[in-house]
């Protein structure tokens, strides 16, 4: 995996770095003092995981990874716990106080290698429709989700709640609704609004401007009508 390590004290720095070198399956490409190195280095080179300070001049670790629109896998590590909660809601993949142990460290790389291989992996039945089922991200896990398990589909600004029939709670992800739908086979599922999915299955009546599933009332979107007549 290629990685970064951004940190503006060079004694901490080093030691990331030589932790790094430690680690078999991490390639060092870049070290980078302040968040501005490291948008330079995101730019210039494939990153699959970056360890990265919190508190920095300029822009600290917080600021830089809440700006990134495309972001690897993310390591924090400061010395202040109480920018724990704060990390998580950055959807990172862990959070490292410092100084860190050796295998503590080793036990989040080991996580962001086993998140690397499952997302990299070839075996490209994963997400095949023919099999019944697709692979979402779910926290730091990827989850099997079976197709005929699925109601619907709801978005929620910057999530996306998968309501199931085997849980009373539904999966939350992170994620646009249109990669969600791209992996759905479209014989089964039909976009009925801007924020909502359904299993055609599922369906147990259907009004002009609405679909019902059981109690539950989806609207219909004025650019989805055609949707509802193609079922009738």
């Amino acid at each position: 995996m290629n990685c970064i390590a951004v940190d503006d004290e060079p004694l901490a720095l080093k030691l990331l770095v030589d932790n790094i070198n430690r680690v078999p399956y991490l390639k060092m490409v870049v070290q980078c003092r302040d968040a501005f190195e490291a948008t330079v280095a995101l730019q210039e080179h494939h990153v699959d995981l970056m360890f990265i300070d919190i508190e920095m001049p300029g822009l600290s670790g917080l600021q830089f990874v809440k700006s990134l629109t495309s972001k690897p896998m993310i390591i924090f590590l400061t010395a202040y716990k109480r920018y724990a909660l704060k990390s998580f809601d950055l959807d990172v993949l862990d959070f490292l106080v410092k100084p860190v142990s050796l295998d503590r460290f080793i036990k989040a790389c080991n996580k962001a290698k086993e998140l690397y291989e499952l997302r990299n992996s070839k075996n490209t039945t994963l997400r095949s429709p023919e099999l019944g089922y697709f692979f979402q991200h779910v926290g730091y896990s990827l989850v099997k989700i079976v197709f005929n398990d699925i109601v619907f589909i709801e978005s929620m600004r910057d999530y996306i709640k998968i309501h199931l029939k085997s849980s009373f709670q539904p999966l939350i992800i992170r994620g646009a609704m249109k990669t969600v739908e791209s992996e759905l086979p479209p014989s089964k599922f039909k976009r009925i609004h801007k924020c909502y999915i359904i299993s055609i299955d599922s369906i147990t009546a259907i009004r002009k401007n609405s679909v019902f599933i059981k109690d539950i009332e989806l609207p219909v979107g004025d650019s989805y009508r055609d949707v509802i007549d193609k079922l009738l």
